[in-house]
């Protein structure tokens, strides 16, 4: 299945779609060796504060704050550019490529025209915010969630126990209920209202089809049904058909082939013309298979600017909190769990930018270190508990459990005494006892974790990657590739190509050894149960209703901020894109 007629091997390209950039990776079919890569950035990166003049845009049109947009020709370039770099850098002949694969951040959304024209490329909108892709982390439509979860909880709705009980500002609905009444001449120009997951492979193959990852994960299909459109009404009689004539189309199954690849993208790839091109996918879930996760209470999370937890069950629970639950929501015949994190590698890259004296970043140039590399090893001699710090891990949000955008980042403790590499090594635990809520949410509900799998970039931070270990108490395994979802793409291009019957069958075959393993020590993990408990107090205070002054800060601030002003000259901008590059290797 893994060669030709004539004996010579067979190869399949795997493209991840991260928030900055996009990576392309060439995978042969027989074992998964990973035999070159190529990688994006993005021109425009992350448009938080005026659309961009060279996209259309006038440059002036500034945003409001919690918007986090993208531009999608930037992901047609990742295609021209790093598809062929990786087939260069494999040194392969690209007429042995057999079928190519994408994965996508997600819920990141994308208004199109009926043929898939973006909508900020249609003459007349390129000025208009909502024309543009809604980044996944854009949670500028919190108040449109709140609506809709309140709404569901007084219907009994029976799909709201499926995303433990809350569904998220980051998801289709909101973000789509936001565009509606802000915006509602782009709403209506609108055809369809598109994951980039799904875009991205109708540009390769000319054919939409929804994949059933986002579907049923950010889209809220369950049990073959959205929401009713009675539902849809109360919110808005305007949203009532929004499933009907914006949002519904046919369903594939993850593995399948969605079509096959176009003269057009063809030429824009260097890759054969009639290949297949694998369903869309998420960054999170296909990565499972890559790491060799594809059994239940394998939990895998995918650590980069934010987390996504990933694991698959072998019955259907109801975890509160949780993202989201979906049949075969990550591999057939398994019940795929979905948790997170909004902000991980993010605050770190944060923190460094803002928080860090300039003595830091010189000293760390002239160690010939990065400057998460220096923290890290200045954090890293310190006993637990010595800075004396506890923090919240919220700087963008709350993913899970508590699935609110409107809670911020907290540090309780520092004193004059306070260093920089103290607040590094507090920012790091939270994100750990971040992820221990999450891991103990789904054991106290019958989901048992019983592996904890590491991927993405920051598991080269070692110290990170031991708390976390600590942290948990679990034994921690690192996935042997640096690009596991690419990786877990080209698994799946395998698949739609033929060459394994199944995604189980293909991961057996090409996912990753493991790479380095964490072991819990039992003093540190003794000594992080006391400091979780503190976690877990503020945690409950800040973010189950004890004390709201964070939603009324946001309330303030909005408030303050009315209708939006142009920035300050000189004044430090949060879309520079070093802000959320640097991290990823923290």
């Amino acid at each position: 299945m893994d060669v030709t007629a004539d004996g010579s091997e067979n190869y399949v390209i795997g493209v991840d779609y991260g928030t900055l950039s996009g990576r392309a990776v060439v995978v042969r079919v027989r074992d998964g060796k990973e035999l070159g890569s190529g990688v994006f950035d993005y021109p425009h990166a992350v448009v938080t504060e005026a659309l961009p003049a060279d996209a259309g845009g006038d440059g002036v049109t500034r945003l409001p704050g919690e918007w986090a947009l993208q531009v999608p020709n930037d992901y047609r370039d990742v295609l021209r550019h790093a598809v062929p770099a990786a087939i260069a850098d494999a040194g392969i002949d690209p007429a042995a490529v057999v079928g190519i694969a994408t994965d996508f951040t997600a819920c990141t959304m994308v208004p199109v025209k009926a043929d898939g024209t973006p909508l900020n490329e249609v003459p007349g909108f390129a000025n208009r915010p909502h024309a543009y892709v809604k980044l996944w982390r854009h949670h500028a439509a919190q108040g449109q969630a709140d609506r809709i979860n309140a709404l569901a909880a007084e219907l009994g709705e029976s799909w709201l126990p499926r995303y433990g009980g809350l569904i998220s500002s980051e998801w289709e609905f909101a973000k789509g209920l936001q565009l509606l009444e802000e915006d509602p001449e782009a709403y209506a120009e609108m055809d369809h209202w598109v994951e980039a997951a799904d875009w991205i492979v109708w540009q390769l193959c000319g054919n939409y089809v929804r994949n059933a990852c986002t579907a049923g994960y950010k889209g809220i299909y369950q049990d073959g049904h959205y929401p009713s459109d009675d539902f849809l009404a109360a919110l808005n009689p305007q949203f009532k058909d929004f499933v009907s004539t914006k949002l519904d189309h046919t369903i594939g199954r993850l593995g399948d082939a969605a079509g096959y690849l176009t003269a057009e993208a063809a030429a824009w790839t260097g890759l054969p013309e009639g290949i297949a091109v694998a369903v869309g996918n998420v960054d999170a879930h296909v990565t499972a298979p890559a790491a060799k996760a594809v059994e239940p209470g394998q939990l895998v999370a995918i650590m980069g600017t934010s987390t996504c937890h990933v694991m698959n069950g072998a019955e259907l629970r109801e975890v509160p909190g949780m993202c989201g639950v979906v049949d075969g929501g990550i591999v057939d015949g398994l019940w795929g769990y979905e948790a997170g994190q909004s902000g991980v590698g993010d605050i770190f890259g944060w923190f460094t930018k803002y928080g860090v004296p300039p003595e830091y970043h010189q000293a760390a140039a002239e160690a010939g270190q990065g400057i998460h590399e220096y923290l890290t090893d200045l954090a890293s001699g310190q006993a637990i508990g010595a800075h004396g710090l506890i923090a919240l891990d919220w700087h963008s949000g709350n993913r899970s459990v508590l699935v609110d955008h409107e809670l911020s980042g907290v540090v309780v403790g520092q004193t004059l005494a306070t260093r920089p590499e103290d607040i590094y090594r507090a920012l790091l635990e939270a994100t750990a006892f971040g992820t221990r809520t999450i891991v103990e949410a789904f054991r106290d509900s019958g989901v048992p974790v019983k592996e904890f799998i590491v991927a993405g970039g920051l598991l080269k931070n070692k110290l990170l990657m031991q708390i976390y270990s600590d942290v948990t108490g679990l034994q921690l395994s690192t996935i042997g590739s640096t690009q596991g979802p690419a990786l877990g793409s080209a698994i799946h291009a395998a698949v739609a190509a033929g060459k394994y019957p199944d995604i189980r069958a293909a991961a057996d075959a090409m996912g990753s050894a493991p790479g380095a393993v964490y072991t819990p020590i039992p003093d540190n993990v003794a000594a992080y149960d006391e400091l979780f408990r503190e976690y877990r107090t503020l945690h409950d205070y800040f973010g189950r209703g004890t004390n709201e002054v964070m939603h009324r800060l946001k309330a303030i601030q909005r408030n303050a901020a009315g209708a939006v002003k142009p920035e300050v000259p000189g004044s430090p901008s949060l879309n520079d894109p070093s802000l959320l590059t640097e991290e990823v290797s923290a």
